[in-house]
């Protein structure tokens, strides 16, 4: 594994499955252009965590396949994904935003089916935000019991199995920006 792959700020395992943050990825310029193009994005109101719960759906606005490459993230997606997961060449099959506000139910999900070796790599799309402000992702085990969690920061990464069970929180009552998340569901060839 090269040396100048980066290292993860900190990391969870739960029921065997993994969880990676990583910090300062991004240079600010480039997260100061991506975050001001989410304000600009269509958003609709179409995304649903489960279908259980199709009645509370949130904004989300897809990114085509072939613009990925050409979004600052993907590169260091691409150098945290070979430290996650050395040796395995992941791919994007879905990329899209969130965007979160104040009141917006959001439920706990997993990305994929059970037993997949699948990925999601999560971006946090903020120039500030304030630990007040809530918007934490959470992660599950079996039982429902929430056993990691993920605060908001500035150009933050998470990389996690995507069958393990999250939850995005809405921002806080104070908030007044949404909590946009960038998310890459990726699989390995064949």
């Amino acid at each position: 594994m090269p040396a100048d792959l980066p290292q993860p700020t900190y990391g969870a395992e739960i029921d065997g499955k993994r969880l990676a943050v990583f910090d300062d990825l991004l240079p600010s310029a480039a997260l100061e252009r991506l975050t001001a193009a989410m304000y600009k994005s269509g958003f609709t109101r179409n995304e649903v965590a489960r279908p259980d719960v199709a009645a509370f759906r949130h904004w989300a606005c897809e990114i085509p396949g072939d613009a990925l490459a050409q979004l600052p993230v993907w590169e260091p997606t691409r150098r945290a994904l070979a430290r996650f997961a050395p040796g395995r060449d992941y791919r994007p099959y879905r990329s899209y935003v969130n965007a979160n506000f104040y009141g917006d139910m959001l439920f706990t999900h997993t990305d994929c089916l059970p037993g997949s070796d699948e990925l999601t790599a999560l971006w946090y799309v903020c120039t500030a935000w304030d630990h007040e402000w809530g918007g934490e992702t959470l992660f599950f085990d079996s039982r429902n019991d929430a056993r990691a969690v993920v605060s908001p920061r500035p150009g933050r990464l998470a990389i996690f199995n995507g069958n393990l069970t999250h939850a995005g929180r809405p921002p806080s009552r104070i908030c007044v920006e949404p909590r946009f998340t960038l998310a890459l569901k990726l699989q390995a060839p064949g």
